[in-house]
């Protein structure tokens, strides 16, 4: 895939990315960053433009997004800077050597624009295609058709209702298992037909629609994203140096909630890390006017500090 195909992506929140490395960093320092959504690549190379003498190690597992990376890198001059590591970042800890510690990591935990505007991919009901949504297609990991064929009713529902805290979970969930008996639910399109009429009528009109929780409740359950987002707080933070920041910007509450809680449990327990954000920063109204699905962004920033608290349960990890 050229560069040309993969289209657009606004990165997210990128000022407030830069300001915090330069107000922590000298632009002249040799830095080890970690970007952990590669993308189409537009923190990573903001953050190497900055600073010239960092090394990136920036993760993607969608093929997409790394075939247009590689180009990327090369048109940029960058392919000796960065390295592009095939693979979903919450292998993190595993692929990468054990003594290589970071200054920065940056975790953007959004879909790319990319994925929501290929229609074959099967994230957004704005295309009639297959219901995939694995941000892999490559994988082996069953598709959205495959859960909603296969799954029980309640499970449907707590999907729904846990991932997307849809209000009408069971009534669509119900509809689906009707839908099926008579063939299986193969497109994004029957999918969402069926979200718009479990609602009720004056209702399915409103600024969101009928289908968007539940297709966010299947993409989430399809790609782990909570359960790897949960783990890699635990695998990124030992990997700081000292001085060093994890940025994680978020889209949902159910993320922010999960960033909050894993950061602020790693502080409770006495590692020596401090909370930045005690609120997230949010997007600026210029940025918003720029970029609307920025909207819903929140970034949470932590620091690992270089003395240890007394009676540290991990001092001697170190």
């Amino acid at each position: 895939m050229s560069s040309s195909d993969y289209g657009q992506h606004y990165s997210v929140q990128k000022e407030d990315i830069l300001k915090l490395l330069k107000e922590h960093f000298s632009t002249e320092d040799n830095l080890n960053f970690a970007d952990l959504t590669f993308g189409a690549g537009g923190h990573t190379t903001a953050m190497a433009n900055l600073f010239p003498n960092a090394k990136l190690y920036s993760f993607d597992q969608d093929p997409d997004a790394l075939a247009n990376g590689q180009e990327h890198l090369i048109k940029n001059n960058l392919k000796d800077r960065v390295c592009l590591i095939d693979s979903n970042f919450v292998n993190f800890d595993n692929v990468l050597e054990e003594d290589l510690k970071f200054d920065a990591v940056l975790l953007d935990a959004g879909v790319s624009s990319h994925q929501f505007d290929t229609g074959e991919r099967g994230f957004s009901f704005r295309f009639d295609a297959p219901l995939d949504m694995r941000m892999n297609p490559k994988s082996s990991d069953p598709t959205a058709a495959d859960l909603l064929n296969e799954l029980s009713m309640e499970e449907l529902q707590s999907i729904f209702s846990e991932y997307g805290e849809e209000k009408f979970s069971k009534t669509i969930a119900k509809n689906i298992v009707e839908q099926r008996s008579q063939k299986p639910i193969r497109t994004t399109k029957e999918l969402e037909d069926i979200c718009f009429h479990s609602y009720p009528k004056k209702l399915r009109f409103g600024k969101i629609s009928p289908a968007t929780k539940v297709f966010q409740a299947l993409r989430i359950k399809v790609n782990k994203e909570l359960d790897v987002l949960s783990e890699v707080i635990g695998r990124v933070i030992p990997r700081l140096k000292n001085g060093g920041l994890f940025m994680i910007i978020s889209f949902h509450s159910l993320e922010d909630r999960i960033v909050k809680h894993g950061f602020k449990s790693w502080k409770d327990d006495n590692y020596p890390i401090e909370i930045l954000t005690k609120k997230p920063i949010l997007p600026s109204s210029q940025e918003i006017f720029e970029n609307s699905r920025s909207r819903s962004a929140k970034l949470r920033v932590i620091k690992k500090v270089n003395d240890w608290p007394s009676k540290n349960k991990y001092a001697k990890k170190e």
